[in-house]
């Protein structure tokens, strides 16, 4: 049986979809077999592994709003073991389409159960808000990664995330637990960063990934080219550094199992 993980922040620029592709695409060379669910109207996970929304049958609108199937909105990307279910604009609408539904939270949760089973890892990359979408990724999920930039305001930022994370837990997904703190962007030259980094463990001990994701002109750069940067410069301190990551977090699951 697979593993959901959303990947969350309600505060924008932090890497969450950035981490959410790059992620999926180290997993993916690393052997997994993996899904990524583009739930960000903005589809900037969906452009950056260079997938045409327009040639998908269905995107997460369709498959939330309409019960399009989920295995039939399934489409390759440009790396082996790495598929997606895209996002289009109008996933927007699906945040009042649903509003009026009874179990409203629980359609994305409807959507993935029957294909849990066909995949190792499920990450969801999430908008950059706490909505009705937001909530049915976390609802859905099985745990949550946590992107956190190194800047002064990192921890003030994820209060409100962390309060929604135990509401959900309390009403709809008992089980919902984090599955890690990541710290993006880290300039290790700078002090702040390093204090940062420092709370962070300080405040959630074993919860914070000890890898830490770089300051990376080449991760800034691969979108545009609709490559993971695994591709785009597998050389590259980012491509480094989320290798690392989806190898820290094969680790820790396989641990947990025993």
């Amino acid at each position: 049986m697979g593993k959901i993980i959303a990947i969350a922040n309600q505060k924008g620029g932090v890497g969450k979809t950035t981490t959410a592709f790059n992620l999926g695409s180290c997993l993916a060379v690393d052997g997994k077999k993996v899904l990524l669910v583009d739930a960000d109207p903005q589809a900037n996970a969906t452009s950056g592994l260079g997938v045409n929304s327009d040639e998908a049958e269905a995107s997460v609108y369709e498959c939330l709003v309409d019960g399009f199937p989920a295995d039939k909105a399934v489409m390759p990307t440009c790396i082996d073991g790495l598929s997606i279910i895209c996002s289009r604009i109008d996933l927007v609408g699906a945040e009042v389409e649903l509003m009026n539904r009874k179990d409203r939270e629980r359609s994305l949760q409807k959507v993935l159960e029957p294909i849990k089973e066909n995949y190792d890892y499920i990450l969801i990359d999430c908008s950059p808000s706490l909505g009705v979408i937001t909530v049915n990724a976390l609802t859905a999920a099985d745990s949550v990664i946590i992107p956190v930039q190194a800047e002064y305001f990192a921890l003030e930022g994820i209060s409100q995330l962390l309060n929604t994370i135990r509401i959900i837990k309390s009403r709809l997904r008992p089980s919902l637990e984090i599955e890690g703190f990541l710290l993006t962007m880290y300039d290790a030259r700078l002090r702040l960063a390093n204090q940062i980094f420092e709370e962070l463990k300080g405040h959630f001990g074993d919860m914070v990934f000890s890898t830490v994701i770089p300051r990376n002109i080449k991760l800034s750069e691969s979108p545009s080219h609709g490559l993971p940067v695994i591709l785009y410069d597998p050389e590259s301190r980012g491509a480094i550094a989320y290798g690392q990551l989806s190898r820290e977090l094969i680790s820790r699951n396989r641990k947990k199992k025993i």
